[in-house]
């Protein structure tokens, strides 16, 4: 798991499976005081696993409000059987404390 060109892929077994320019919508009120975050995400800054969820903190900006910012970590995925499942993008992410 690791982080390729220059923060633009999240990659999983040498396969580019997340990419930034994505719309994510975030519980996350420490980035901005939106309700609800819609965040384009811009840079993956770290990746990570915690237990069988893959992690990421992200640079991006929340197009309502016009914040930008790191995030905690958000959950973006699982390892099942050893592949990679990503979660549906259209859920509320929550950022994990």
């Amino acid at each position: 798991m690791r982080v390729l060109d220059d923060g633009a892929w999240i990659s999983v077994n040498d396969s580019r499976e997340v990419r930034v320019s994505e719309l994510w919508r975030l519980d996350t009120p420490d980035l901005c005081q939106c309700a609800l975050t819609d965040l384009v995400v811009e840079n993956f800054q770290s990746v990570g696993v915690d237990g069988s969820t893959v992690e990421a903190k992200v640079y991006g900006q929340c197009i309502s409000c016009g914040t930008t910012g790191i995030t905690g970590w958000i959950p973006i995925g699982r390892v099942r059987g050893g592949d990679f499942v990503e979660f549906d993008r259209s859920a509320v992410r929550r950022v994990r404390r």
